[in-house]
């Protein structure tokens, strides 16, 4: 007991100052024994990925220690190592985040949700529906987290509404039980009998209604009491319960899904491109048209298959009845009255909404590859997709959010002072998660430094002796890897620390970069079993008190799902899109021209 208690009371609550502080001396031999820069690298790697999975430290905070630990260590220089947290992958970032916040802060997310929900109907079956594509989409564009922190609030007030004439039932009718359906029969007598405390009948808020999935009668049904049938009853709590777990944890993966679907939906792609435009610039071909074009579809597969799956585990299915279709004029008109309350569109809205078509257009059409790209007309220096994002950014500081003339109130025309901008700077300032710019820099800090001292190769020369699975299997089982690791890591550092290795790799092993790191890049994503995992995870783990064991059950084959479905399109659709029956030629050269001018400067300096 004594052990027990010393490790409760003086270990565990300080377990993050022993990570700190016993695990870099743990490793030091390898940056003392082990001969080169390789092993260098690899100590400052092994320190930052544990202690992004432990987060001993802050994330962003353990993404700054390239700057301290690769000049002391010989293996990069500060100026260097600096010029990795500001590249062009994370000035687009930046810059994609800018304009998220001016569609947060305008309320125009609001209005598409709201929107989109109410042009898809509103019998509960497609409800849910409705809220994972609005969820998908908007995730697309803005943070996953923002998303999913909005469509909250909107699934509380639904659930609530379903539920309403169910608690005015109850006040009418006080000798009511509910029981499953299926589970019901009438006594003789015909009398209700209720079978709950008197606290708990006032928390009642529902019965006859249809779950947002077309979930079945779920316990709703009037029925005579017996003394045998009360194991079966059920408080109309616990309906709700199920109704809002499911239907939040929609949200959750449709958010996380969603995120896939543009180039800057999720961090992790940035990282894969920031890291593809560093070792073979342009060539693979991956930009912002060719990214949606092939994970668009996957996005649209994977989001109605969880639409199916949670249905099957939460809610069943059954036919629409005519109390279905009156819970779904509620609904409707819930949703309508909450769409009006916004108002009309403001200015503010309106050329929120223009900028934001302007911009996708601009990255869209930047190098479309299957016509001529507006780039192309400047041919004089390479023009990337953060020229056409802080274009934009810019102008979104410029305009007026309140412009006189579009205001119809005259006190409104004649206020004194100028409007404020679309967007502003305080705005930002406050709002702007800083620390994923940091870690997206310190990602390409790592990439830069494994493969100056030859870590990349080295590593890549080890899982050569993987050489003999066929490429599909290869892909899989790094997939399913990945899967199991952004459980319990950030998707970015995960893809930090996966993505350089995948490239020296793949060149090892004769395939396309491409098809390891892309299908590798969108795993990242795939975290659904644990509240920690995400964010979305987090929010609606908190908002609808749900059982870990029921997040775990569901995740699990959703990852499982999602692993297959990315691995079997890259097989088809993405060999028909990147070419991957052939090893490329602009893989190769980056090898070779590595390996030419290290001997050129070897030559150099030995020559008299």
């Amino acid at each position: 007991m004594g052990l027990i208690e010393t490790l409760r009371f003086r270990v565990l609550p300080y377990w993050k100052t022993y990570v700190l502080v016993l695990l870099p001396l743990i490793l030091l031999p390898l940056p003392v024994i082990g001969q080169g820069k390789e092993a260098r690298a690899g100590y400052v790697i092994i320190i930052m990925a544990v202690f992004w999975m432990t987060e001993a430290l802050p994330l962003a905070i353990t993404s700054l220690l390239p700057v301290v630990l690769f000049p002391l260590l010989g293996i990069m220089g500060t100026g260097k190592v600096c010029t990795a947290y500001m590249k062009e992958t994370n000035m687009m970032f930046i810059g994609g985040l800018m304009v998220a916040l001016t569609i947060e802060h305008c309320n125009l997310h609001k209005r598409i949700a709201l929107r989109v929900l109410l042009l898809v109907g509103a019998s509960p079956r497609w409800l849910m529906l409705g809220f994972m594509l609005t969820t998908m989409f908007l995730s697309m564009w803005i943070s996953n987290t923002a998303t999913t922190a909005m469509m909250v609030p909107i699934v509380e007030a639904v659930v609530q509404e379903l539920f309403k004439d169910g608690e005015e039932e109850m006040k009418r009718e006080p000798n009511v039980r509910m029981v499953p359906d299926g589970m019901s029969t009438c006594s003789s007598n015909n009398t209700l009998e209720i079978d709950l405390d008197s606290s708990e009948s006032q928390n009642l808020e529902a019965v006859s209604i249809d779950s947002i999935a077309d979930v079945g009668k779920s316990c709703q049904e009037l029925t005579a009491a017996s003394a045998d049938q009360r194991s079966y009853s059920c408080t109309t709590h616990e309906y709700k319960q199920t109704i809002r777990t499911c239907v939040l944890m929609s949200i959750a993966y449709s958010s996380n899904i969603g995120g896939t679907g543009s180039l800057i939906g999720s961090s992790p792609q940035l990282a894969l491109k920031g890291i593809l435009d560093e070792l073979y610039g342009s060539a693979p071909g991956l930009n912002f048209a060719s990214w949606m074009a092939f994970n668009v579809p996957g996005m649209l597969i994977n989001t109605f298959l969880a639409w199916i799956w949670l249905q099957c585990l939460f809610l069943g299915f059954k036919r629409t009845t005519a109390d279905d279709n009156t819970q779904a004029a509620v609904i409707k008109k819930l949703i309508r009255r909450k769409y009006e309350e916004l108002g009309p569109m403001t200015f503010h809205e309106l050329a929120t909404l223009i900028l934001f078509i302007l911009c996708v257009a601009l990255w869209f059409f930047r190098d479309p590859q299957f016509i001529t790209g507006w780039a192309e007309f400047l041919p004089a220096v390479e023009v990337d997709d953060a020229t056409a994002v802080m274009t934009i950014v810019l102008l979104l500081f410029i305009i007026p959010a309140k412009p006189r003339f579009w205001n119809r109130d005259t006190a409104e025309r004649n206020r004194a002072g100028p409007s404020p901008a679309l967007l502003e700077w305080k705005l930002v300032q406050d709002r702007l998660p800083w620390g994923i710019v940091l870690l997206l820099g310190g990602g390409f800090a790592l990439s830069d430094a494994s493969k100056a001292s030859g870590l990349s190769s080295w590593l890549g020369d080890q899982l050569a002796v993987l050489s003999f699975l066929p490429p599909f299997a290869i892909m899989l089982i790094i997939c399913i890897m990945t899967a199991a690791v952004t459980e319990v890591a950030s998707n970015t550092a995960t893809a930090n620390i996966l993505l350089p290795i995948l490239a020296e790799m793949a060149v090892t092993i004769k395939v396309n970069p491409l098809f390891l790191m892309l299908p590798a890049t969108v795993t990242c994503s795939y975290a659904f079993m644990l509240p920690v995992a995400t964010p979305p995870n987090a929010i609606v783990f908190a908002a609808g008190r749900m059982n870990p064991t029921d997040m775990v059950k569901a995740g699990l084959l959703m990852n499982i799902v999602c692993v297959v479905v990315i691995c079997v399109l890259m097989a088809s659709f993405g060999s028909f899109m990147f070419g991957f029956d052939e090893f490329p030629d602009w893989a190769v050269p980056q090898v070779k021209n590595a390996t030419m001018t290290t001997l050129s400067q070897f030559s150099n300096c030995t020559s008299p």
